[in-house]
């Protein structure tokens, strides 16, 4: 890793496979401070293009896989940071997708930047919104809403 941000801090692009390598770094290896300071040098230099897909590469390498028992799923995942302090309609849309037996997998976390996130809605519904993917397969194929948060399905 240090190889990586001392590279990228001297203003040198990574390769698709540098970035890659370096996603999977962060996922596996780095502490808080070579990631910090990794990030911290992407954006003073400049991230391209080539960066972007070679992390966006290693992210898709370290997710987890859920095989649900039903497909295909819709996933409503909102972007948050309406900054109108407005309901969750991401997650009010999945409820009602939903209950009109549209199998949906809903991700999403809890609020940052407005009233309520897709956790704390679901959270305040009864359903356990950091469920390992083997609840998760079984929820979904029960309500035919399944909820994954990024903490439960993405490493570190």
């Amino acid at each position: 890793m240090q190889d990586y941000i001392e590279r990228v801090a001297d203003g040198e692009d990574l390769t698709v496979d540098e970035a890659r390598d370096a996603a999977r770094l962060v996922f596996e290896e780095a502490t808080e401070a070579q990631i910090g300071a990794l990030l911290a040098a992407l954006r003073a230099k400049g991230e391209t293009e080539t960066e972007i897909a070679g992390f966006a590469q290693g992210m898709r390498d370290a997710a987890r896989t859920i095989e649900p028992d039903r497909s295909p799923l819709v996933d409503t995942c909102g972007t948050g940071g309406d900054d109108y302090d407005t309901i969750n309609v991401s997650t009010t849309s999945a409820i009602v997708a939903a209950g009109a037996g549209v199998p949906i997998a809903k991700h999403g976390n809890y609020s940052v930047s407005s009233s309520s996130g897709s956790a704390d809605v679901l959270e305040v519904a009864g359903v356990t919104v950091d469920a390992e993917p083997p609840p998760l397969r079984t929820l979904s194929t029960l309500m035919a809403l399944g909820s994954c948060s990024p903490p439960s399905s993405t490493p570190r």
